[in-house]
């Protein structure tokens, strides 16, 4: 009886086409995503390169040593110079101010910056502490980057210092330990308040739109059971269209993600002190455009699949690979460069970017138009999409 009843069981499984993708493809889907962030299969050996901006306000043999060692560095992607705002695609380059480095750090341009002050030259070879610092302009949102960044310019500096010292006596060597110095540096937080528990604001967002697409999804699968019903064709043969179904769907479906985005950031400003209050504008803004897309990508799954098990595995692998690649279980800084612009792919990646410029740069309305605009019309292809999917339960 046992070998029945377990050749019943894989009978079921190979019938079962949800189940078949929660038991290998969602797994197989899960190790590729973390292998390619985490195990240099990116094309690009697996290597995180901070992007950091230089601004050299001394000008001397030392910060132009200290800037190639920096450039030098395969670990860092340094820029010296931009093109003015505003300025045509032609326009040349001009080296950093340290007011421009500073407005494209807190814009999330960059995520440090480096400023060699006048007097840096002397400071190098200082033992006692005194003279400039180098200046780090820092996102506190991505506190690996600055930290690695920090540390890469300990090893520029070393590395200057060797170069400097073999220079200058005519052949190649290297300083003892006792006599290289270490850089002096001062960090400057300066994209919006130093908050001690900004990264609330992150997870709050995370986990809100992971949990949106899970939600619109499964209520959207709500067509699933009006078609095996009957209701369905009941409705369609009345006065309503298949569009005016799909709009009161969705139209559910934003709601219900408006009032579920609503309830966890209320949540987060109750008990972990998220300043809701000072951002509602934009959080209202980014919170109308994340749920109306999540609903429509939620109609999308609905009108695909076939059956509740089919929506239940398409759910479970679509959601879960782009939370995964989009930032919502851990932060797309940490990706390589390669990584991080292929998940701007996923949707969600954008309205995760709308959140973290409200409450971690202090973003008006305005600046949020990048991530509005992409989410509107994900919105609309999605729209589209379902009502075209939709179509085969008119000709039933």
């Amino acid at each position: 009886m046992i070998p029945v009843l377990t050749r019943v069981s894989w009978t079921n499984l190979s019938r079962d086409r949800a189940a078949q993708v929660l038991s290998f493809v969602v797994p197989i889907a899960f190790f590729s995503i973390f292998a390619v962030i985490f195990g240099g299969a990116s094309g690009d050996g697996g290597t995180h390169r901070v992007t950091a901006l230089l601004v050299d306000e001394s000008h001397t043999t030392a910060s132009e040593g200290l800037t190639k060692a920096l450039a030098a560095d395969p670990s860092l992607d340094l820029v010296t110079a931009r093109r003015p705002a505003g300025s045509d695609a032609r326009a040349a380059a001009v080296p950093l101010t340290r007011e421009r480095a500073t407005q494209l750090v807190r814009a999330g341009e960059a995520p440090v910056a480096y400023v060699l002050p006048a007097g840096i030259d002397t400071s190098l070879s200082r033992f006692d502490g005194r003279g400039q610092r180098v200046l780090v302009l820092s996102d506190p949102s991505d506190l690996v980057a600055t930290r690695m960044a920090e540390g890469l310019l300990q090893a520029a500096t070393l590395k200057a210092s060797r170069d400097a010292a073999a220079e200058f006596g005519g052949a190649a060597r290297a300083l003892p330990v006792e006599d290289m110095m270490p850089a002096r540096v001062e960090r400057r937080e300066v994209a919006g308040r130093r908050r001690d528990n900004g990264m609330v604001a992150f997870y709050a967002a995370g986990i809100a739109v992971m949990f949106l697409m899970f939600t619109a999804s499964a209520a959207g699968g709500a067509l699933i059971e009006e078609t095996e019903s009957g209701t369905l064709e009941r409705v369609l043969t009345g006065s309503t269209t298949m569009t005016g179904v799909l709009a009161s769907k969705w139209l559910y479906l934003l709601t219900l993600g408006v009032m579920q985005v609503m309830v966890m950031f209320t949540w987060g400003a109750l008990v972990f002190r998220l300043p809701l209050l000072s951002h509602l504008a934009g959080f209202a803004v980014m919170t109308l455009a994340t749920a109306a897309c999540t609903s429509a990508f939620g109609l999308v799954l609905a009108t695909l699949a076939r059956t509740r098990q089919q929506l239940q595995g398409l759910a479970n692998m679509i959601v879960l690979s782009f939370s995964a690649l989009g930032g919502s279980m851990f932060p797309r800084f940490l990706m390589s460069a390669g990584l991080q612009k292929a998940s701007l792919v996923c949707f969600n990646s954008w309205a995760l970017d709308g959140f973290v410029k409200v409450f971690w740069r202090d973003a008006t309305v305005v600046a949020l138009w990048p991530q509005v605009a992409v989410l509107a019309g994900w919105t609309l292809v999605f729209l589209a999409l379902a009502r075209r999917l939709a179509r085969r339960w008119e000709t039933a």
